[in-house]
């Protein structure tokens, strides 16, 4: 009670001669990641529910390289930004590309990898990725992705039909159904997570789509894959930074990526 006294007789002091208190610095335990888990092998669920993928491995490595909890949030990746900005979270971890427009709403962190966007179809479909081969046909996105974005904007004015999938998985559904022609989503996703998977023995990448100009405004595929955090949150970006850039030097990335790739997705041409 004599501290509590004396700590609010301190305080009536400092005001009364016109200081000011230090402000208490924000206790820093633990970091919540909002996570698409339809998007394997960058973040998926394993049979028993647990967040599992690259991603997932990556944001575990960041916070043990901060010392604090890791806990992933489920959140379907349309809504994932308006999520983040609800703080539903503290950040985004879901092979999120960085684009212009995406800069307006949320911040980035450095980079985490780069990939390009790749379309898949059957083989021996007869499609190559161009629009006269797409037209009339049906291609599958994932809403709230730059692939969605680049469908809509260059393909379906084009008479290509672009139908919108709450995720990855129910896309691939549809595809193997028949119900669509091809699927557009990020490389080392299609590859991984379908083309080498028994289910994608009869599919093949039949086009590979980048953005060469990442400063344009319009660009709609972005530059790299990055960790999306709230504006006007410098700290929280600040020791996320400072975390990547401490797992890449200290090897304990490159680890975790020989977990999943034979080769340097850092370093590859990418978007999601």
């Amino acid at each position: 009670m004599k501290k509590i006294l004396a700590a609010g007789a301190l305080a009536a002091v400092l005001l009364g001669l016109g200081g000011t208190l230090p402000a208490q610095a924000k206790a820093f335990t633990e970091i919540k990641f909002g996570v698409d888990a339809t998007y394997p092998p960058f973040e998926s669920l394993s049979p028993s529910g647990q967040f599992q993928g690259f991603d997932i491995d990556l944001g575990r490595a960041i916070c043990a390289y901060l010392k604090v909890k890791c806990v992933f949030v489920s959140q379907t990746f349309d809504s994932i930004i308006p999520a983040l900005q609800a703080r539903k979270f503290d950040a985004i971890l879901s092979s999120m590309s960085k684009t212009p427009a995406r800069a307006k709403a949320i911040d980035f962190s450095s980079q985490m990898y780069d990939e390009p966007t790749s379309l898949i179809a059957k083989k021996g479909s007869g499609i190559t990725g161009s629009v006269d081969s797409l037209k009339g046909k049906t291609v599958g996105v994932e809403a709230g992705t730059i692939q969605e974005t680049y469908a809509n904007t260059y393909w379906k004015p084009k008479g290509v039909h672009v139908v919108s999938y709450p995720g990855q998985d129910q896309v691939y559904s549809d595809l193997l159904a028949g119900r669509l022609d091809a699927s557009l989503q990020d490389s080392v996703e299609a590859d991984y997570g379908f083309l080498q998977t028994p289910k994608g023995k009869d599919y093949a990448e039949v086009a590979t789509i980048k953005s060469d100009r990442h400063d344009d405004p319009k660009d709609v595929l972005g530059s790299y894959v990055a960790i999306g955090v709230r504006k006007n949150e410098p700290e929280l970006l600040a020791k996320i930074d400072k975390a990547i850039a401490g797992i890449r030097a200290d090897g304990t990335y490159k680890k975790i990526e020989a977990k999943y790739f034979n080769f340097d997705v850092y370093n590859d041409q990418a978007n999601h």
